[in-house]
């Protein structure tokens, strides 16, 4: 395969990874937003008292998948324009996007790696916190938000073996409720669900960056180097130095020069028939007087 086809074809592979880049980006951007506007978290922070571990590492995790939106989103737009305008800076500018996604989903792997159920407490903990309350004052708004949060994970109470529950614990398991799972299996349950997607979201975009930051630098180089697939068949103009006249196309160039060596010899022959006095040799006519 030849230069200009492997330039053809990264060009191809450019544009559907950018396509791709772009759907990619629009996943993080709803997986952001399910995160912070779902009904699940929502009811978690709603309860939650403020300044908590886990108000921080929502709020985190939001501007976090927004960013990563946001460069994806522009990485993928930069390098599709670079493809088809075959734009070197832009090209450039789409490889740093890939990059900074590329380093902010390694550091994100890498802290999901050391601190795997983070999340998973902090949830847990505002869990245990509002149905100690619950418990302790029915009356109060605590009751309220205990209640929420079990019609939204579809659970109810905490089942603790070997413990008694009181008339207040009792209370909350009655009829129907009282055939749900636990909340602590529940918010639980839920939260690796989340997790799987996240983690396979965040794969699937670092193999993807892997290859877009590949592609990015093949085809920057290749367009420094001048290797333009629009540029095969046409002509440049290059200006004309001071001073110098056109030239012609070589076979009208040709033509002129026969041209003037055919007058060159016509010239010779005509100065060597008239001789060095230049008159004539022939035999001269007699004139009568």
């Amino acid at each position: 395969m030849g230069p200009w086809n492997r330039v053809s074809v990264a060009k191809c592979q450019m544009l559907v990874t950018s396509v791709f880049v772009l759907l990619l980006g629009l996943f993080v951007a709803s997986m952001a937003a399910l995160t912070y506007f779902g009904a699940h978290f929502a009811v978690i922070g709603h309860a939650s008292p403020e300044d908590t571990p886990y108000e921080a590492i929502h709020r985190w995790l939001f501007y976090t998948g927004i960013s990563l939106a946001g460069l994806l989103t522009l990485g993928a737009v930069l390098s599709a324009i670079a493809t088809v305008r075959e734009a070197g800076g832009l090209m450039a500018g789409g490889f740093l996007c890939f990059a900074l996604v590329f380093c902010v989903l390694t550091q994100m792997a890498f802290w999901r790696f050391h601190n795997p159920a983070q999340v998973e407490d902090a949830m847990l903990d505002i869990y245990d916190l509002v149905y100690e309350k619950a418990v302790k004052n029915p009356s109060g708004t605590q009751w309220q938000e205990l209640v929420a949060i079990q019609d939204t994970f579809l659970c109810c109470g905490k089942r603790i073996p070997f413990s008694l529950l009181g008339s207040s614990e009792a209370d909350l398991c009655l009829g129907e409720e009282a055939t749900r799972q636990d909340c602590l299996q529940g918010i639980r349950s839920f939260l690796r669900t989340h997790g799987h997607i996240t983690s396979t979201l965040a794969s699937v975009g670092l193999a993807s960056m892997v290859y877009a930051m590949l592609l990015s630098s093949f085809l920057w180089f290749a367009i420094r180097s001048g290797r333009s697939l629009d540029r095969k068949g046409t002509y440049t103009l290059s200006p004309r130095a001071r001073g110098c006249q056109p030239q012609e196309p070589s076979f009208f160039r040709h033509f002129q020069e026969e041209l003037a060596l055919h007058h060159v010899s016509e010239a010779r022959a005509l100065h060597d028939g008239l001789g060095p006095s230049g008159c004539s040799d022939g035999p001269r006519l007699l004139q009568d007087n």
